[in-house]
């Protein structure tokens, strides 16, 4: 197992990161586990590690054996993060209730019998995320760590593109790829607009979503922007069609836009990590 040290983030001499008041992040996606720790400084810097998951067993098993070989689980590390690439539901503050919570993601999600609804606070965007993370899972999290804190994948994708969202008076349509999902969002003001996912497997399908959600919210085909983040299938194909019906269509660069352009470059490190490291926000 390798991990990634980008723009030489400090190592002790036995492999321990220096600064352990650093919380560790554990990437949680449908098949898949990445541990990381970033620091929050000007010269942003990352250490990413992928794990090699055993797809027969489940990601609470995958974890758990992970603690046995990864470096980066084995440094002693007190706090973590948790971002879980689950269905989300976004509430407005104002109507927040935490008893009705689990009832609201039920009406909307099919909940298993082995996971725990959560939530978390989205302050800037006046709205609370409620999600769901396996028992297993959180167990097995609850028996390494002091202090845990859980989020969606895509909490820092949210805080960093409502920040780009404010660049100019346009209004913007935004598509995150990554792992064959395409989550699309659109933010007015401090608040949630439109956030949806879809499965983009398909390059034909990712476009038919992208110019559904796009004539639902009634934006401008001239003057309106739409920014695709990550990498989607076909994406090549993908921007020529859409180019077809749409004006302004801006990939974006990660090296221009983030903090760090060097680490920004490497194209392991998922996006939504990049966003939560790297923001210049």
């Amino acid at each position: 197992m390798q991990i990634a040290k980008c723009n030489n983030f400090k190592m002790g001499a036995d492999n321990n990161v220096i600064d352990m008041r650093l919380r560790l992040t554990i990437r949680v996606s449908q098949n898949d586990l990445s541990f990381s720790v970033g620091s929050a400084t000007e010269n942003a810097q990352i250490v990413y590690e992928p794990y090699n998951t055993n797809k027969g067993i489940s990601i609470a098993a995958n974890l758990r054996k992970a603690f046995a070989v990864s470096e980066l689980l084995q440094s002693g590390y007190k706090r973590t993060l948790i971002l879980v690439d689950t269905p989300v539901m976004l509430i407005p503050t104002e109507e927040f209730q935490e008893n009705e919570a689990k009832v609201l993601y039920k009406s909307s999600f099919t909940l298993k019998g082995n996971e725990e609804v959560v939530t978390t606070v989205l302050p800037d965007l006046n709205a609370v995320a409620v999600m769901t993370i396996s028992k297993d899972l959180k167990l097995v999290i609850d028996d390494h760590f002091k202090e845990v804190r859980i989020e969606p994948l895509m909490q820092p994708v949210w805080v960093h593109l409502h920040q780009r969202s404010y660049q100019n008076p346009r209004r913007k349509l935004f598509a995150y790829f990554h792992e064959h999902t395409m989550e699309v969002v659109s933010f007015q003001q401090n608040r949630f607009k439109y956030n949806n996912a879809f499965d983009a497997t398909h390059a034909q399908d990712a476009l038919y979503y992208l110019l559904f959600v796009w004539r639902e919210l009634g934006m401008n085909v001239e003057k309106d922007e739409l920014h695709l983040v990550g990498k989607a299938v076909e994406q090549e194909w993908l921007e020529g069609e859409l180019k077809k019906f749409l004006h302004r269509i801006y990939v974006e660069i990660p090296e221009k836009e983030f903090r760090n352009g060097e680490v920004a470059l490497h194209k392991n490190i998922p996006y939504d990590l990049k966003a939560l490291y790297l923001s210049k926000v």
